[in-house]
């Protein structure tokens, strides 16, 4: 296990705020589309990095998980008009939000 040092130690591309988006979609290929034609407006907007994940069992049930300029940034692109706008296009259903900061990262 690294010590509490090591772990506590986050280098510069651990540190940013990630946001971590759970939301059903209606049609995955569609949503994956749209998502993907995003791509410009979310990196404008302040998103560095991401990843998709889809729940084993559900596969609708989509997990976009992203390290994000700021906060701020982040909760101005996700509330936005616009993005609401593209939500609905994108079948996507009660998309919940969580703002995280890193506190700790290593590999195993």
């Amino acid at each position: 296990m690294p010590s509490r040092a090591h772990a506590d130690n986050l280098s510069s591309a651990h540190a940013h705020p990630h946001v971590l988006i759970i939301h059903e979609v209606r049609d995955y290929p569609q949503w994956k589309g749209i998502f993907d034609r995003a791509a410009t407006l979310r990196q404008e907007a302040g998103e560095r990095s991401y990843q998709v994940l889809r729940d084993a069992t559900t596969p609708n049930l989509v997990v976009h998980f992203s390290v994000w300029t700021s906060h701020a940034d982040a909760r101005r692109f996700f509330e936005s008009p616009r993005l609401e706008k593209i939500r609905q296009e994108a079948g996507v259903a009660a998309p919940r939000f969580l703002y995280l900061q890193p506190v700790a990262a290593g590999e195993l």
